[in-house]
């Protein structure tokens, strides 16, 4: 691709629309905005750009669009596959200005914010109104539009679905600038294609979020999680489509094994209620009364020690939960910082192959010598495997990062699974995406791409 290198003239044009003291240049950029989470790929944008609104959005894209200059949005950057950062350099916007909660409207059970409303800061303000908004990926700093962007999951997918399910609308600035809105607060709607399902996962490739509408429920009144251990992961995780079929369904099913409890313990400087088993699950549930709750958990906790669970540990109290949920948030940040570098396969496979699919994945340590730790969402699939570089050298820690990367991803294939449950492609994990998909399927992505944005000016490189 070939764009138009920012000058000049074009800082004097975004200096016109938009407040000196919110565009930054050269050495005026800090560096966190060359990458994201992972820091796998970096590269600087030649101009950082915040607006605090749609119509300044839009006259940057509009001008961006007529000069051929690429554009990247971006919000915290909390990614980990590429999808911020602005390979071809250009315009870089920032949308965590753009932070503010608009409107909720407890009649339509709606909430609508600008882009860059943190996850944590939506769930605390609809809480306090007694409403839930149950998608809860684990980063909670993550901005809503990059939640959007990447259609995230989190823990409690397997009851409440993905983020796509609580999106009822958009407004978006298009890649000419035009400005778009798509859905809105109704509840059905079968009127042509679903232009908003294809902005939900695009990963800002397709158009700029500006403003959401989401998705409400009453807030459940009562949550209890149990942590069950296990003698050997494999038991642990062949119990959950036992789980699932019970027709009692928890909130959150995660699967933990003792090393990656014991690098949260070591990074949260915390005790971990219980660390004498090898592989864990840990389960919550929640209802309207402890009556509801309780009548669910019993089954399950049944189900898993027929299954060869050693214990069911049961957690009432909010500080003996949060002691257990905030270890598994940590779990990310622990691991990656019990390295020099590493990378993630966030594969998604069927409920009833994930056990050999770890085990798989555990093969490869042996194969390759390497360090590989990993922990998942068990009731949905959705596994999340870290290859550590610790002291390789740079060309021994690419050679076998590939090679590992090549048979997991493969490996996924042959079990009918994808590249990424909820993390998303971005530049990273396009080689893989392709192998996955069919000649047509790609071709239809990149038709929906071109027919958007004809220049390939917004976030060019991603996706597909």
């Amino acid at each position: 691709m070939k764009f138009k290198k920012v000058e000049q003239q074009d800082i004097a044009f975004l200096k016109s629309i938009i407040e000196k003291d919110r565009i930054f240049t050269e050495e005026e950029i800090s560096e966190d905005f060359s990458r994201d989470e992972l820091a796998g790929m970096r590269n600087m944008p030649e101009v950082l750009v915040e607006p605090i609104s749609t119509e300044e959005t839009s006259k940057i894209m509009e001008y961006a669009y007529e000069q051929n200059i690429p554009v990247t949005p971006r919000g915290q950057g909390t990614g980990l596959v590429g999808s911020a950062v602005a390979l071809y350099g250009g315009i870089m916007l920032n949308m965590s200005r753009m932070n503010n909660i608009l409107e909720l409207d407890e009649e339509n059970l709606t909430v609508t914010v600008e882009p860059g409303v943190l996850l944590m800061e939506l769930s605390k303000f609809v809480e306090s109104n007694d409403l839930f908004y149950p998608p809860d990926p684990g980063e909670k700093s993550a901005t809503l539009a990059g939640n959007i962007n990447t259609n995230a999951g989190g823990m409690r997918a397997v009851k409440y679905g993905v983020t796509r399910d609580y999106v009822r609308g958009l407004e978006l600035v298009l890649p000419n600038g035009e400005i778009m809105e798509v859905g809105g607060k109704i509840v059905k709607n079968s009127s042509g294609y679903s232009l908003k399902d294809l902005i939900v996962g695009s990963e800002g490739t397709l158009g700029i979020v500006t403003k959401a509408t989401l998705r409400l429920l009453p807030l459940p009144k009562k949550t209890i999680s149990l942590l069950v251990p296990f003698h050997k992961l494999e038991t642990a995780i062949e119990t959950v489509p036992k789980i699932i079929k019970s027709k009692n369904v928890p909130t959150a099913i995660e699967y933990m094994v003792k090393d990656t409890i014991l690098s949260a313990e070591e990074y949260l400087g915390k005790e971990f209620p219980d660390k004498t088993s090898d592989a864990y699950l840990l389960l919550s549930f929640d209802g309207n009364s402890k009556e509801e709750v309780e009548k669910s958990y019993e089954v399950v906790a049944d189900i898993c020690l027929e299954a060869g669970a050693i214990d069911v540990l049961i957690s009432e109290t909010q500080e003996r939960q949060e002691s257990i949920w905030s270890a598994r948030g940590a779990f990310l940040e622990a691991i990656k910082s019990s390295t020099t570098e590493m990378d993630e396969c966030d594969v998604v496979v069927p409920r009833n192959r994930i056990a050999e699919f770890v085990k798989y994945s555990n093969e490869l340590k042996d194969e390759f010598d390497i360090r590989i730790k990993s922990f998942g969402h068990a009731g949905d699939g959705n596994l999340h495997i870290y290859v550590l570089r610790d002291d390789l050298a740079e060309d021994v820690w690419k050679d076998k990062l590939d090679k590992v990367f090549q048979k997991m991803y493969d490996r996924a294939r042959e079990l009918k699974g994808q590249v990424s449950g909820e993390h998303g492609i971005g530049f990273a994990k396009k080689n893989y995406l392709e192998e996955s998909l069919s000649v047509d399927a790609m071709t239809i992505m990149r038709g929906i791409k071109k027919s958007f944005d004809p220049k390939g000016v917004l976030n060019p490189g991603k996706v597909s």
